[in-house]
């Protein structure tokens, strides 16, 4: 009786840059937006358009990064949690590390915002970017009971 063997194909190991090529373009993007913000007429559609796409971008780019280094527990969109140790409170911080990092993020936006002009360049970016974070944490915090159907879960 001749058996086949099942040879286990070797997939190749992508590059850094392929593996790492969605963080790369979303940075480059955010950068083209700040550089259109920071460069165009404050007053022109345009740059207004360019710092609304900033605070989009880096709520995007914490998304990715986030997903990738940090962890939710009970969230379907972070990775998979395991126990760091017999430390209740270092695994409850690092359980929630997704969040943590949100919220405390956020309150420098938030410090950041009450210290300037609202309707100033720079001000007008950063509400976005204070708004953007409140809807980060809301869905990673939403998303850990909730679902829809048809997602990804």
């Amino acid at each position: 009786m001749v058996t086949k063997r099942t040879r286990k194909r070797k997939t190749p190991e992508k590059s850094w840059l392929l593996r790492h090529s969605l963080t790369i373009v979303t940075c480059l993007l955010l950068g083209t937006w700040l550089c259109g913000y920071i460069w165009l007429d404050p007053k022109s559609r345009l740059a207004a358009f360019c710092g609304n796409a900033v605070a989009d971008w880096s709520g995007s780019l914490v998304i990715i990064l986030g997903t990738k280094f940090f962890y939710e527990v009970g969230s379907k969109e972070s990775r998979p949690f395991h126990s760091h140790g017999a430390n209740k409170w270092w695994n409850l911080l690092v359980e929630h590390s997704l969040l943590i990092f949100i919220g405390l993020t956020g309150i420098v936006w938030a410090v950041l915002f009450c210290r300037m002009q609202p309707d100033s360049k720079w001000g007008q970016v950063v509400g976005n970017l204070l708004s953007e974070w409140g809807q980060m944490a809301g869905l990673v915090f939403l998303t850990k009971k909730l679902m829809e159907i048809g997602s990804k879960e």
